[in-house]
């Protein structure tokens, strides 16, 4: 994609848009859409295939925060696991241990 296709807005920006009645999103149509057509649009997008049967319930919102380079011994075939699913391998770890540790840290509470 070239660069003059780009257009870049700040939020402040949207938000003006928005309270002028700019913005392209047709909400009447969004607020009508049932449970049952969001899931039925979800399941005939291919881009939406593998996350159906993923249970969100205990989904939360994870803000960047800074990380620490560290030196760490992983067997191989666990790297190579990780690797598989392709950039951002490293991420898709620290989010494995970060689950756990917040698993572990709520059953002392129990």
């Amino acid at each position: 994609m070239s660069e003059e296709n780009i257009v870049r807005y700040s939020l402040d920006d949207i938000r003006r848009k928005v309270a002028k009645g700019e913005d392209k999103t047709d909400w009447a149509r969004i607020d009508a859409l049932s449970d049952e057509d969001i899931l039925a649009a979800m399941r005939d997008d291919p881009d939406w295939a593998e996350f159906m049967d993923i249970d969100w319930s205990k989904a939360v919102v994870v803000y960047p925060i800074a990380k620490k380079a560290v030196s760490i011994r992983l067997d191989e075939d666990v790297i190579d696991f990780f690797k598989q699913g392709g950039p951002g391998y490293q991420t898709r770890m620290n989010a494995v241990l970060r689950h756990f540790m917040t698993e572990q840290k709520g059953r002392k509470k129990a």
